[in-house]
């Protein structure tokens, strides 16, 4: 049953191949794009509630992007760029914009909560799908713990410079690390879930607070900053030429990873098809400007080879200028507020994802569950967090955490291919936002993702391939046949 008295879809022309028994035949299953659309929301036992708005969804990808990222990512990338680091971002976030303009056409034109998996399930079969959403569990779920483990540190540092105190190794590393267990990574993952089983409205409300508190934090860094700012830490500008910008390029790519996360929240979303693409490329926007403002500031206020190996840089700065540590505190503060936000958004949009590929059959159906007073898939969440937060707590990330920039990267990829094959089979399909210049757009966001998933080192490549290896075994041992799809094929 559709809801609000919403006229039944149209028979979707876009072709797909004939039922059969051959195996190949069930793996290009695909699903209708209007029987994605006439799903939306529904789950099992309830439906999710459309309650955000524009200025919400764009919070929501601000909040999965900005964090750890500016915070930290200076120290690796200026090194390499020198004074031209700004430019770095700016050539990262071209490289952004490519994909997130095909999420911005797929987010208004199919406006579900499964993000590029459901995008891969209505164009490219069930295969590339589960493959693409397998990808997505890396991206979201590990990530979460590997930010997770990031929060820990700042607010021991928080915890140093106000009370002179900090959280002791044992409790706060896990094993292999020198700890037990660590367990401010935990807290914070455990926090995250308690605020989203409130509903998508009430996260909502919490990640914009946290949201304005890391801007105003970034502002407030860029405003101080710039009164240390001499204006011979700009020569040479590229210390080590177009190299070492585009190197510094590639490495900041991994601080965009993020701006996606408003298309995982297409069912709660009050007008998806207007606000999903308008919220993905503002919050690009946002994300970038401050990105570049942030660079700008900072390396006019230390010289670009004192960055080497310093993962604190900004809050170096705020003590350097102002002579007081009150500043970094200061700074910390916001830190901590800025990377508890992103786990707070990437655990809210890996619950989406599986809630979609919950209601297809490709996963337990517990994770379609939603509960009828709050609208909020609260089992989901439960087990996703309870996950996460034992990956944060015991075990060493290392190239697992790594492995979710190759995730997402391919996620992306699809992404790119999906417009173009949606295109051809959905000529008439009304969007509300376009690829400019398709399709050599979508082109260049494929190309570029290629580019630097080449880039990425082997043992990257070999960890990507266990969990590739691992996501198969489970679709095909459970997925393949608990298919949604797969009655009508019978």
């Amino acid at each position: 049953m559709l809801e609000h008295g919403a006229a039944p879809p149209a028979t979707d022309p876009s072709p797909t191949p004939p039922p059969g028994r051959g195996i190949g035949a069930r793996l290009m299953r695909r699903k209708p794009v209007d029987r994605l659309v006439a799903e939306g929301g529904l789950g099992e036992g309830g439906a999710l509630r459309r309650s955000l708005s524009m200025w919400q969804l764009t919070m929501i990808s601000i909040g999965a992007t900005l964090g750890t990222g500016i915070f930290v990512v200076l120290g690796e990338a200026t090194p390499l760029a020198g004074p031209a680091v700004a430019v770095s971002f700016v050539l990262a976030g071209l490289t952004a914009l490519f994909s997130a303009l095909s999420y911005a056409e797929l987010a208004g034109a199919v406006p579900v909560s499964g993000s590029s998996y459901s995008y891969s399930y209505a164009t490219m079969g069930e295969l590339v799908a589960w493959i693409c959403g397998w990808c997505l569990v890396l991206e979201y779920g590990v990530s979460v713990a590997a930010v997770a483990v990031g929060w820990g540190e700042y607010l021991n540092e928080l915890l140093d410079g106000t009370i002179g105190v900090t959280i002791p190794a044992s409790v706060s590393a896990p094993l292999g690390e020198g700890g037990l267990i660590n367990l401010p990574a935990l807290v914070v993952v455990l926090l995250a879930m308690v605020f989203l089983m409130g509903g998508a409205k009430e996260s909502a409300r919490i990640n914009t607070a946290m949201v304005v508190v890391k801007i105003a934090t970034l502002l407030l860094f860029c405003a101080i900053g710039f009164l240390g700012i001499k204006a011979g830490n700009y020569t040479p500008l590229a210390p080590l030429g177009v190299t070492g910008i585009s190197a510094a390029a590639a490495t900041l790519f991994f601080s965009y990873i993020g701006f996606d996360a408003a298309s995982t929240a297409g069912e709660e979303a009050k007008n998806p098809k207007r606000d999903l693409p308008r919220a993905i490329m503002l919050s690009l926007l946002i994300v970038t400007v401050l990105y570049c403002l942030v660079a700008l500031v900072a390396v006019g206020a230390m010289p670009w080879q004192d960055f080497e190996g310093t993962e604190a840089a900004l809050a170096r700065i705020m003590q350097d200028v102002t002579g007081d540590s009150f500043w970094s505190v200061v700074l910390a503060a916001g830190a901590v507020v800025a990377i508890a936000s992103v786990v707070f958004a990437v655990l809210y949009g890996q619950t989406r994802i599986l809630f979609a590929m919950s209601r297809d059959g490709l996963v337990p159906r517990v994770f379609a569950r939603v509960d009828a007073r709050t609208g909020a898939p609260r089992a989901n969440t439960v087990i996703v967090s309870l996950f996460c937060g034992a990956l944060a707590a015991f075990i060493p990330l290392g190239e697992l955490a790594n492995a979710t920039s190759i995730g997402t990267l391919f996620a992306f990829a699809l992404v790119n291919v999906a417009v173009v094959i949606l295109r051809r089979t959905r000529p008439d399909m009304p969007r509300t936002f376009k690829v400019a210049l398709f399709p050599v757009t979508p082109v260049l966001g494929f190309l570029f993702c290629a580019w630097m998933m080449v880039s990425l080192p082997g043992v990257t490549w070999a960890v990507f391939g266990a969990w590739m290896a691992v996501g198969l075994v489970f679709y095909f041992s459970y997925g393949y046949r608990r298919s949604r799809l797969a009655p009508s094929e019978k």
